[in-house]
């Protein structure tokens, strides 16, 4: 399963990154917006950081403005995937630029027949949104399953980007479903490594070391 960040920050991506687990990064207009930058300017330093896929949003809501942005992002570094709505107009910018070889990442996904069209669009990411399934009451890992269990059927290539991964339960249970990629804050990121045992353990073996010096 592959780790992708969900921020603008960069300071928090230069941290991820210095892990060596950080595999791309997952932007949106909200996460751009928060930086107080340009969204030029936090795009150039992210690719400058990262070494992997890199999804910015289009800001257009008809299919020409976003094949146009789409096409403007891409020409700015190599591992820029192109973020596009699943819209019916999302889906048209996303079949024109996947035609052209563009990797487009289809996001605000929330049902298995909005992954199917994406799917024969072309889309290179899939991105249901797990956490927010989860707010109104329904089992967003339940749409992970099935939509990994329909690409397998027919052999379609789009990754299952899980999204939305508000806890580390999230990570844990789209690992188990078998989703490509998971996206998730910072603070979540952090969260993987700790638990109350390993840090225990720790305490105790460097004080039996201590004691075994003096």
């Amino acid at each position: 399963m592959k780790f992708f960040l969900d921020t603008a920050d960069t300071q928090e991506l230069r941290q991820a990154v210095a892990t060596g687990l950080a595999d791309g990064v997952t932007t949106n207009p909200s996460l751009i917006a928060k930086t107080g930058r340009k969204l030029d300017d936090v795009v150039r330093e992210i690719t400058e950081i990262v070494d992997g896929p890199i999804s910015v949003e289009t800001l257009s809501l008809d299919a020409d403005g976003m094949y146009k942005e789409g096409k403007t992002f891409a020409a700015m570094h190599k591992n820029i995937v192109v973020k596009c709505p699943l819209t019916e107009a999302g889906l048209a910018a996303t079949k024109r630029l996947s035609g052209e070889g563009i990797p487009v990442n289809v996001t605000l996904c929330f049902s298995a027949n909005q992954a199917l069209l994406a799917a024969k669009a072309g889309a290179a990411y899939i991105s249901p949104f797990v956490g927010r399934l989860d707010d109104v009451g329904q089992d967003g890992l339940v749409l992970i399953e099935d939509i990994l269990q329909i690409y397998e059927i027919y052999g379609f290539q789009t990754e299952v980007l899980a999204a939305s991964l508000r806890h580390p339960l999230h990570v844990h249970q789209c690992a188990l479903a078998g989703a490509h990629v998971g996206t998730f804050p910072f603070k979540v990121f952090q969260q993987l490594f700790k638990h109350p045992l390993t840090d225990i353990g720790l305490a105790k073996f460097m004080e039996d070391w201590k004691k075994s010096q003096s």
